[in-house]
C-alpha cells in the first residue's frame, strides 16, 4: 500500500506545481486553494508512505514523478516544447523512478 500512497503523492506534486502557474502568484483565490490542498495531500500522502519506504527512495521517486508529470504537464497544457532531447531526458527519469521502484523493499 505504501507505493500507491507515494504514487498518489506523486500525482498531487504535480497538481500542486501546475497549480502554480495558474495562482499568479497566489493573487487568484480558487487556484491558490486548490494549489495548497494540493500541496497538502502530496506531503501527506508522502508522510503514509514513509511509514514502509525507505527516505531515500520515497523521496526520489516522489520527486521523479512530479518532475517527469510536471514536464509532461507542461507540454501539454502550456505549449512547452517537446523536443526529442528533452523526451529522452524525461524518459531516463522515468527509468530510474521504475528501477527504484524494483530495486526497493516495501
Amino acid at each position: 500500500m505504501s507505493w500507491v500512497y507515494l504514487f498518489i503523492a506523486g500525482l498531487l506534486e504535480v497538481a500542486w506545481a501546475v497549480g502554480l502557474k495558474y495562482t499568479n502568484g497566489f493573487t487568484k483565490l480558487m487556484p491558490s486553494l486548490w494549489t495548497l490542498l494540493a500541496m497538502l495531500g502530496s506531503v501527506g500522502m508522502l508522510g503514509l508512505a514513509l511509514r514502509q519506504l525507505p527516505l531515500g527512495t520515497a523521496y526520489a521517486v516522489w520527486t521523479g514523478i512530479g518532475t517527469v508529470g510536471t514536464a509532461i504537464a507542461g507540454m501539454i497544457l502550456l505549449n512547452e516544447p517537446a523536443g526529442a532531447m528533452r523526451l529522452g531526458a524525461i524518459a531516463m527519469i522515468a527509468a530510474g523512478i521504475i528501477a527504484l521502484k524494483f530495486l526497493s523493499p516495501g
